[in-house]
């Protein structure tokens, strides 16, 4: 399934936002909420697309990837490349996630030059922690916000080769 990055659209966010995921991830369901539109359009989103140019999922980066909750925390303070990702519902549990997470960290390192990675996951969230273990993320630390356990994970260039 080859897959292409592209600019985020209001067309796209508005999908973006029309998005239903099943409990528990639910909790990612944004819902028509204006302040996460303007995000999308403003800050650092990319729109993911299919081989048919439909929207398969997003992914964003720097401080829109962060939870400000946790900055005083110096849960990012290491100089990495924060990176957040959403792929459609309909699309998630069927084992595209590698090729999806694959892409997009190529994509975002040839965008910023970088090599240093950063996410942050719910914990629950464990079907993508176990996506991110399989490439290469390792857990670093992990805090509370709005009843929610969150983990920062990392993933370092290979050295030596």
């Amino acid at each position: 399934m080859p897959l292409r990055i592209a600019a985020m659209t209001e067309t796209f966010a508005e999908q973006i936002m029309q998005w239903n995921y099943e409990p528990p991830y639910d909790f990612y369901n944004s819902g028509p909420d204006e302040g996460f539109r303007k995000e999308l359009l403003e800050c650092s989103y990319y729109a993911i697309l299919d081989e048919e140019g439909q929207l398969f999922g997003f992914c964003c980066t720097g401080s829109s990837a962060q939870i400000p909750f946790a900055i005083p925390l110096g849960a990012y303070d290491e100089d990495l490349l924060d990176f957040g990702l959403g792929m459609k519902p309909e699309s998630t549990g069927q084992g595209r996630g590698k090729e999806f997470l694959s892409f997009v960290l190529s994509s975002i390192a040839e965008i910023h030059n970088r090599q240093s990675f950063r996410l942050t996951v719910a914990k629950f969230n464990e079907r993508a922690i176990r996506l991110y273990t399989q490439l290469g993320f390792s857990e670093v630390t992990s805090f509370d916000y709005g009843g929610t356990t969150f983990i920062t994970m990392i993933k370092m260039p290979v050295s030596g080769l």
